[in-house]
């Protein structure tokens, strides 16, 4: 990847130099920047680890169970070894939601391990043939294991580009122009430096003046006060969702060996009624998700049904 794009592709507001840019921002994070130990390793496995717990996850809330997985699995060949239910249960344990993706990290860890006898691929196209590693993640483990990414465009960066550049709100203007200001050859520090920025100085709710944002000079919603950012999808609330309620199917089930539907059912929701709004027809379709994502197994048998954790 070179240093610039040609003038042609290169977006309107990005200066046509942008080494001044680059230098700022790298010169600023490198002087004082948030501290999270998985910054601290270039281990492609605990970074992958990192970056998949973090997924609508805020980070501080990822630091300790980040320290607990890895002290239960410490490599790719510890947690291949695993019983994925156990895994499942660790990832439900600390309120981590989406439980497919603990089965798939079981999933690409394994791959690694059998498909390529531990050595991990180092560019984010060999590494999106891992089990639930899109391009995203997959460029993120590229550049902080082996310094061999892309330019990263999240909701962040995304907001940074948009204010600073004015950067029209299209996928493709935002990709040519985060590809066009990543210094060739330095996509670990630029990627974290950048999505730094957006995390701690151009937030929804800016603080370019106390975060000392070094693209202040460029910036033109710093000159016109004129903060709007691209719309972003907002998570949706945890309490009372279906996440949360498939979390707890694996809690109880992880408890017992197996449970019949009514059994189950009070340990999901405390007003599960079997022939309610939230009764049996609504947990199977929570254990008919879930058995589809290869985390449970449901059994239909005189008259009963049974679900149980796959093992």
């Amino acid at each position: 990847m070179t240093d610039q794009s040609t003038a042609t592709d290169r977006p309107e507001g990005v200066p046509a130099d942008p080494s001044a840019v680059q230098n700022a921002l790298v010169e600023w994070y490198e002087a004082d920047h948030r501290s999270y130990p998985w910054r601290e390793t270039t281990d492609p496995y605990e970074i992958l680890v990192s970056e998949v717990m973090s997924q609508q996850t805020q980070l501080d809330r990822v630091v300790d169970a980040w320290e607990d997985f890895l002290d239960r699995w410490p490599t790719a060949a510890a947690l291949a070894e695993a019983d994925r239910s156990d895994v499942v249960g660790f990832w439900t344990s600390h309120s981590l939601g989406y439980n497919n993706r603990a089965k798939y990290l079981h999933e690409a860890a394994n791959q690694v391990v059998d498909d390529y006898d531990g050595e991990w691929p180092r560019d984010p196209d060999g590494l999106s043939d891992l089990m639930g590693v899109g391009p995203y993640t997959a460029n993120a483990v590229a550049s902080f294991a082996f310094n061999n990414g892309n330019a990263v465009v999240d909701t962040n960066v995304k907001r940074v580009l948009y204010r600073a550049f004015d950067v029209p709100d299209d996928d493709s203007a935002f990709e040519t122009a985060a590809g066009t200001l990543m210094p060739a050859g330095q996509s670990r520090v630029w990627n974290n430096a950048i999505m730094e920025l957006g995390g701690v100085a151009c937030e929804k709710t800016p603080d370019c003046d106390g975060a000392q944002c070094p693209w202040r000079e460029w910036c033109s919603a710093y000159e016109t006060g004129d903060f709007t950012a691209p719309d972003v999808p907002t998570q949706p609330e945890f309490e009372g969702s279906r996440r949360q309620m498939r979390g707890r199917v694996i809690s109880a089930l992880k408890e017992y060996d197996d449970l019949r539907l009514d059994k189950l059912g009070p340990r999901v929701r405390v007003d599960y009624a079997p022939e309610g709004e939230y009764g049996r027809e609504w947990l199977r379709g929570l254990l008919d998700d879930l058995a589809d994502d290869g985390l449970v197994d449901v059994e239909v048998g005189d008259g009963e049904t049974v679900a149980r954790l796959q093992r």
